[in-house]
């Protein structure tokens, strides 16, 4: 396996692999061809389907471009404003898009994978024509003249941009409000939040508001929202896919740890997106390209899996875990290989540890120096025993270079770890937050907000330990619904694989969406 930091390579893809591929596209046909030979887009059905049956559906010209998009439109309309997941919309150009695209068809041209299916993408990435905010007031008039890479390919790939979901400020909460575009609700239950900072793609996903979208992850942004609204979502290997245009105004250095990646109401979705949007950039093509290795397993029972429910740095509410045996339980029935006591050798309280610093310490850039001086004084007015929340978040923001150094060298020890460990186990399936949905709650810091979990409140930035504990290591996860709470809450579980095997991640969540548990669409949204 690769190690070291994270640098241009060269992987190929077998041709085994493409008539893989091939067998699963006729599949997916076969399976989908007792559709009606007139499908009438008003089916309150087809706003739920997966971009890949939607995109079948437009080929086999069971359905037209503009027909479809004008469905979500519709359901945009009729649903988002008790959402607010949508929060710009440019219907004019998307129904140009849909036009070419029916033009195109009509001569049997194609555009590629996603030919026709409508999308939203997350408001941090730029698109040409929509404001980018990052949900800060002093940017609500940026109107980027260029679209972000991963939005240009998704493009390339036909899939037709309608608008823009909702973020918290600078992408900083597992809630999902700002002073520009207000609060994003969570379908299952509007009276909580559906994550962030990707919760306005999570929610538009779950509400049938959208065929495909796109979100960001330096600490669960796409795995919390997948998990609490209960859709699907993969945070990538780090540094697979290029996140130009995913970027401040004023800034184009990006930052430790950070990636983007796609979220979908199925994984072979993740699968179609994560191949349109990988890759390098335009500079980085000049010297390297990016090929992952397929997925090796094609069945459950040939996985061996580590199983983690809780942890005393970030214990988990019973209600989650309980969905998380849940699933141990039938993978074992299912012959696959199941331990519960299986970690890499290192202490996952240290790794929380490592993880926040080096998180802090990435996402410090965007403190002003006014903010910084008063935070510099601060960290050096703590005592060596302070070690909340605050605490590290402070020293993170502050530190000396040479620390961040001693810091990185912590992580490189885990990455070495964790590579020891998938010697022995095709993935670790952990929880992707402590709790399921929680209700709104926007006052004071976040550090201050608190979560029910088993009764008692534990800081919500605490459940950050599931994000981290891959994530600094830059690994790649799938988060897949898996079942509910007794509240009717969904449950994900997080899916976490070697560096680079995000396809057998996906692959993973695709074996359980067919065989245990799939996409279920909350209720109201007819």
């Amino acid at each position: 396996m690769f190690l070291g930091l994270p640098r241009p390579f060269v992987l190929s893809l077998s041709k085994a692999t493409s008539r893989r591929t091939f067998r699963n596209v006729a599949r997916f046909d076969r399976l989908t061809a007792n559709v009606s030979k007139k499908l009438k887009a008003n089916d309150m059905d087809i706003a739920f389907h997966s971009a890949r049956q939607l995109a079948s559906l437009i080929r086999r010209k069971k359905i037209g471009c503009v027909e479809l998009l004008d469905h979500y439109i519709g359901r945009i309309e009729r649903h988002n404003p008790k959402l607010n997941a949508i929060v710009v919309t440019d219907f004019g150009a998307a129904r140009k898009q849909a036009k070419q695209l029916d033009r195109l068809a009509s001569k049997g041209e194609w555009r590629g994978a996603l030919h026709g299916v409508p999308m939203t993408i997350k408001e941090s990435f730029d698109a040409a024509g929509m404001p980018t905010t990052w949900g800060l007031a002093q940017f609500k008039d940026n109107f980027p003249k260029h679209d972000a890479l991963a939005l240009e390919r998704l493009q390339a790939a036909g899939a037709v941009l309608m608008g823009k979901t909702n973020v918290p400020v600078l992408l900083a909460d597992w809630q999902t409000f700002n002073p520009i575009y207000g609060t994003t609700n969570n379908p299952w239950d509007v009276t909580r939040g559906p994550g962030g900072s990707s919760g306005g793609a999570a929610a538009a996903l779950a509400a049938g508001l959208t065929g495909l979208e796109t979100g960001s992850d330096i600490g669960a942004s796409i795995r919390n929202p997948a998990h609490y609204c209960g859709v699907y979502g993969h945070k990538p290997t780090f540094g697979i896919a290029s996140m130009r245009g995913h970027w401040l105004p004023d800034s184009r250095a990006l930052p430790d740890i950070a990636a983007i990646g796609p979220l979908a109401r199925s994984a072979d979705d993740l699968a179609v997106a994560l191949k349109s949007i990988a890759g390098p950039d335009e500079i980085d093509a000049c010297g390297w390209r990016l090929a992952l290795p397929p997925a090796p397993k094609r069945a459950l029972k040939e996985f061996k899996v580590a199983v983690m429910l809780s942890h005393p740095t970030a214990e988990v509410d019973a209600a989650v875990q309980a969905q998380l045996s849940a699933l141990a339980r039938f993978l074992a029935k299912q012959k696959a290989k199941v331990s519960e006591q299986a970690r890499p050798a290192f202490d996952p309280a240290e790794a929380h540890r490592v993880f926040i610093q080096l998180l802090r310490s990435a996402t410090s850039k965007r403190i002003g120096l006014d903010i910084f001086e008063r935070q510099l004084q601060a960290a050096r007015a703590l005592r060596p025993s302070d070690d909340d929340y605050q605490a590290q978040m402070l020293r993170a923001n502050t530190m000396y270079h040479k620390d961040w150094h001693a810091w990185n060298e912590h992580r490189e020890r885990m990455r070495h770890a964790w590579v020891e460990f998938f010697d022995d186990y095709d993935l670790l399936l952990c929880p992707a937050a402590a709790t399921a949905a929680f209700p709104h709650n926007q006052k004071g810091e976040r550090w201050e907000r608190m979560v029910m979990v088993n009764g008692k409140p534990q800081p919500s930035t605490t459940q950050m330990f599931w994000a981290g504990y891959s994530g600094m290591a830059y690994l790649p996860s799938t988060v897949a619904p898996i079942g509910r709470t007794s509240e009717g809450l969904p449950v994900g579980v997080q899916i976490v694989g070697p560096q680079y095997a995000d396809y057998a991640c996906i692959e993973f969540a695709r074996l359980l969406e067919r065989e245990y548990y799939g996409f279920t669409r909350p209720g109201g949204y007819e």
